[in-house]
């Protein structure tokens, strides 16, 4: 059924965020880890020299209030999952459900998971964080984040890990995903320009991180993280950069 909601960068990471041919292998452990992945090589340099990096650390209460519409067209449609070496990623492959930030319109290419979660709230990391990339026309990416915490068995999330795929491996999934309900009923989200947190750490990506988080019960958390582990990038400064909320 057709979801409706209207509430008040490169091409790299959309196919996935596996490594071309002729790019340097990068992980979240060792020689590879985050904080070597700016040395890597030259078209990864913004990880370390980037002032506008992400996730960060969300303060609420210091946040600014924003008013802001996001309209989301998001529907049941096909993907193929995919462990690509990093994370549990869903590639679209049939109709795309859109998404519109400030008359701009942005398609979804792919949905995947980072356990536990990158971006913080008050200081205290989730189990686990979903990233929905969308990009627009002009190659502009948009991300919005959604949390998940421990608590009731989530039906949409048991279908992604009911049968656990080995690094390379993809399988289309059998029926057409209800990829919307995998958002929160409250809206409310955060506002930053931030960065892929995955190299080539891309900046001047559109960051909306909702407030509300969704639920999954302790075994489907524990199967994401078998999958990869720990796959987080560690917190980027703030810098110059402030966050709005929307109230």
């Amino acid at each position: 059924m057709k979801l409706r909601l209207l509430v008040s960068a490169t091409v790299l990471a959309l196919s996935s965020q596996v490594q071309a041919e002729g790019q340097a292998h990068w992980s979240y452990a060792g020689n590879e880890s985050p904080e070597h992945w700016g040395d890597l090589q030259a078209e990864y340099q913004t990880c370390k020299l980037g002032q506008n990096q992400s996730p960060v650390n969300i303060e609420p209460s210091d946040s600014k209030a924003l008013t802001e519409p996001l309209k989301m067209e998001y529907f049941a449609t096909t993907f193929t999952l995919e462990n690509n070496g990093h994370t549990l990623q869903a590639n679209v492959t049939g109709k795309a459900p859109t998404i519109s930030l400030n008359d701009k319109v942005y398609v979804l290419k792919q949905f995947h998971f980072h356990t536990p979660s990158e971006h913080t709230v008050k200081g205290q990391h989730y189990p686990l964080e979903i990233h929905f990339v969308h990009q627009a026309e002009d190659k502009s990416l948009a991300v919005l984040a959604v949390m998940v915490e421990e608590g009731e068995a989530n039906p949409l999330l048991a279908q992604l890990v009911a049968k656990p795929l080995a690094k390379g491996e993809k399988e289309a999934l059998a029926q057409p995903f209800e990829v919307g309900n995998l958002f929160p009923k409250d809206m409310t989200r955060f506002r930053l320009t931030g960065s892929l947190t995955t190299p080539p750490c891309s900046e001047n990506v559109a960051w909306r991180i909702f407030q509300q988080p969704i639920q999954a019960d302790k075994a489907q958390i524990s199967a994401f993280n078998k999958i990869f582990g720990q796959n987080n990038r560690p917190l980027q400064p703030l810098n110059k950069r402030h966050i709005e909320v929307d109230k």
